[in-house]
């Protein structure tokens, strides 16, 4: 069995071959589910020691030629083939922000104040891609690592100053905007996002946001809020049945009804340390998609109430997906988390040093991705193999999941890289002695 051609690994960053050649070990280093107890490197098995390959990473992300925007090149690459393949009108990119919590982390003297005094660490801000075809997650485009330093961005060689997450977020759709990938974007973002001024600021932009039932819209010449507008739509059987889906792990069917509304509201911008004052501006026309997800029985199980600048040749029910699609950038942060790479364990020192890192880690979870979604004939044996060296049981209807492809891509990588300093029959050796014990030996 031979494992499919991946073109991932040969994509390096611009760095000197020899700093390619340690890139490309490292992401093999981080193929595989770590335990928040040993959240360190995983040595292959070679003729090296774990504390050379320690030393060889801390030097690889202290090097000051290894910089952030060249370590995201492989990801930017991967993202344009990954384009191609899983999109068929738009790109999809989910934005998100997530804590990196490291209080017991004294030694990293950068760290910053998350939601209250003792919770400390960094905030992580995301843009992963996702395919409109079949809301598979394609590749983080960019990741920021906010720390006391300022932001340590993929897009900047220099570290940036600190912004409020919707400004922030302003110049990040500009900057994938000029990545000029094959298929334009839409940027998916949870209610955070729900600010009238942004929305006047990001209208260069297609966007889809969840907004908050409290807001008001102007419908028809009418204020309403948003929320009344879904419950007027809900008891006059407004709402269309748009797809069969899964809530929480249930089955469940998501009804949808699309009407349009226009923003005229003067923004209301919250700043730490200044006063909250009224900034007009002018009307901002979008569609309102109201989507319902129910249970069997009827029972609604969860409204959102979504606004949007894409073109109306995109359908409402089409629009509910790609937002029901938004928590692929959760699974990943999940991913990097507690259900594989034990992030918030990693022993770098500093923010810069934790978001090279997650640069080469996050490419390790491209290849698994590219791997769960290969239709290639020696794809399915591969992914079946890799889950019986995981180790772990699969659901019936779930055949891989990510956690489970990394755990036994690492088990394989370590298998291939132990033939390559040892003959089978050494092997085999060494196995007769675990398992034949010398009987003969002297017991004193």
């Amino acid at each position: 069995m031979s494992l499919p051609a991946c073109p991932l690994i040969s994509e390096q960053p611009a760095l000197e071959p020899r700093l390619q050649r340690r890139y490309q070990h490292l992401v093999k280093e981080h193929a595989h589910v770590s335990q928040r107890v040993a959240a360190g490197l995983s040595a292959l098995a070679g003729t090296g020691t774990s504390f050379a390959s320690t030393q060889a990473a801390w030097r690889f992300f202290q090097n000051p030629a290894v910089t952030l925007p060249a370590l995201a090149q492989p990801l930017l690459q991967a993202a344009q083939a990954a384009v191609c393949g899983e999109c068929d009108q738009y790109a999809l990119v989910m934005h998100d922000w997530s804590h990196l919590n490291y209080s017991a982390h004294t030694r990293k003297p950068d760290r910053v104040r998350l939601s209250h005094s003792r919770d400390c660490g960094y905030e992580l801000q995301t843009a992963l891609l996702v395919g409109d075809r079949a809301g598979r997650p394609l590749a983080p485009l960019c990741h920021n690592v906010v720390s006391t330093a300022g932001v340590h961005a993929t897009r900047s060689e220099t570290v940036l100053p600190r912004q409020a997450r919707l400004d922030e977020l302003a110049g990040r759709m500009g900057y994938l905007a000029g990545l000029n990938l094959p298929k334009p974007l839409v940027h998916i973002i949870d209610r955070e996002a729900d600010s009238v001024g942004h929305y006047r600021q990001w209208q260069p932009h297609l966007y889809l946001v969840r907004a908050k039932g409290g807001q008001r819209v102007d419908l028809s010449g009418h204020n309403c809020l948003l929320g009344t507008i879904a419950t007027e739509l809900h008891h006059a059987n407004g709402l269309v049945f748009s797809r069969e889906v899964v809530f929480h792990g249930h089955a469940a069917r998501q009804y949808v009804a699309e009407t349009a509304v226009v923003l005229r509201r003067a923004a209301r911008p919250h700043r730490r340390g200044e006063k909250r004052r009224m900034v007009p501006g002018a009307p901002v026309p979008l569609r309102l998609i109201i989507s319902e997800v129910r249970a069997a029985d009827g029972r609604v199980l969860a409204t959102w109430h979504l606004l949007s600048n894409v073109a109306a040749a995109v359908s409402a029910g089409q629009l509910a997906q790609w937002y029901y699609w938004r928590w692929r950038i959760e699974s990943f942060f999940k991913l990097l988390k507690g259900a594989g790479l034990q992030i918030e364990a990693w022993q770098q020192a500093n923010g810069l040093a934790v978001a090279k890192r997650l640069l080469v880690a996050s490419l390790a979870c491209v290849l698994v991705w590219q791997l769960e979604r290969s239709t290639q004939p020696a794809a399915n044996e591969v992914r079946t193999v890799l889950v019986r060296l995981s180790g772990r049981q699969m659901k019936r209807n779930q055949p891989c999941t990510a956690p489970a492809l990394l755990a036994g891509l690492w088990n394989l990588l370590a298998m291939l890289d132990m033939l390559e300093h040892y003959p089978p029959p050494e092997l085999q050796r060494m196995a007769q002695n675990i398992f034949t014990p010398n009987h003969h030996a002297n017991p004193n």
